[in-house]
């Protein structure tokens, strides 16, 4: 079984690989970090958004260092990846071009109004995936 864990260095992303290092630690698990490209929209100048990206490849290979870390710390090998893209569209997509089996995704739990306004990646990949998709998130 392929198992593809989104990390972003956030606290529910960390919640995801911790289950999925738990349920899947025999299987192969693969980090992925998105890198948003809406994120780097608001800068401007010459070189700019070069300057901007490779800011943020660097941000995402210290996050798939951690993960890759913590792994060790468990007992398991993970592959890491990056990708440029939207978050939920690109976890989906590469879900599909890299016959994962299953997506573990960390959702932050929020509820009502505050999930409408701002959304939520693992809603969207739950929605769109073509294979099994677990929401983990921390028990309060």
């Amino acid at each position: 079984m392929h198992v593809l864990v989104p990390v972003d260095g956030s606290d529910p992303s960390d919640v995801a690989l911790e289950y999925a290092l738990e349920q899947f630690g025999d299987e192969d698990v693969l980090a992925l970090t998105v890198i948003d490209p809406v994120d780097g929209a608001t800068t401007w100048g010459p070189g700019s958004a070069d300057d901007w990206l490779d800011s943020a490849k660097t941000r995402a290979d210290a996050v798939l260092a951690d993960a890759a870390e913590r792994a060790a710390e468990a007992g398991v090998d993970v592959e890491t990846d990056r990708s440029v893209g939207r978050p939920a569209r690109t976890i989906v997509e590469y879900a599909d071009e890299h016959d994962v089996d299953h997506i573990v995704v960390g959702s932050h739990g929020r509820e009502g109004i505050s999930r409408v306004l701002l959304g939520s990646v693992a809603e969207t990949v739950v929605r769109r995936s073509s294979v099994p998709v677990t929401v983990a998130r921390r028990e309060d």
